[in-house]
């Protein structure tokens, strides 16, 4: 397995991922509900190429992307510290200690631009996830409640953070 920054070369295949992990129907947006272009999001990357506060990282396998990493950062002095983290697992690749990689990828390069504390959100009844996030370090901050409306029903969400 490989961790690296994405080029916009990658758009597809991260688009690919991206479809996949919503199908699992614990992400922010449903299964089918976005639809990404890959130019337009080809030129995202390049600016989160091009950006000392925010990243996106993938982990490959056999030069096949199978997972990503967004770390959003800030350019507001008061808030340049910290980053907010998306990520992402394809189905058939999930449990191999991708996401622990991933997140040490992030903490990483946390270290090296000055990112103090890394934050991110995750629904509630997302078992697998909240056990990773505590795992690398993550504590609950709090919860947001009925955050989502989730096929009928509302859902808490989590607020998780790690200072690094």
């Amino acid at each position: 397995m490989r961790i690296r920054e994405a080029t916009r070369n990658d758009s597809v295949q991260i688009i690919a991922v991206m479809t996949n992990a919503e199908a699992s129907n614990l992400m922010l947006f449903g299964p089918g509900e976005r639809k990404m272009e890959p130019e337009t999001f080809a030129n995202y990357l390049e600016k989160l190429y091009h950006s000392r506060h925010s990243a996106l990282f993938v982990a490959e396998i056999d030069d096949k992307v199978v997972a990503y990493l967004i770390a959003q950062g800030n350019e507001a002095t008061r808030i340049a510290h910290r980053a907010y983290l998306v990520i992402g697992i394809h189905s058939h690749y999930r449990g191999r200690k991708i996401g622990s990689a991933l997140f040490n990828h992030v903490e990483q390069w946390a270290k090296e631009n000055s990112i103090h504390r890394l934050e991110l959100t995750v629904m509630e009844n997302n078992e697998a996830g909240v056990a990773l996030y505590k795992k690398m370090g993550f504590e609950i901050e709090g919860t947001k409640r009925d955050s989502l409306y989730v096929d009928g029903q509302y859902i808490n969400e989590y607020y998780m953070s790690k200072l690094i």
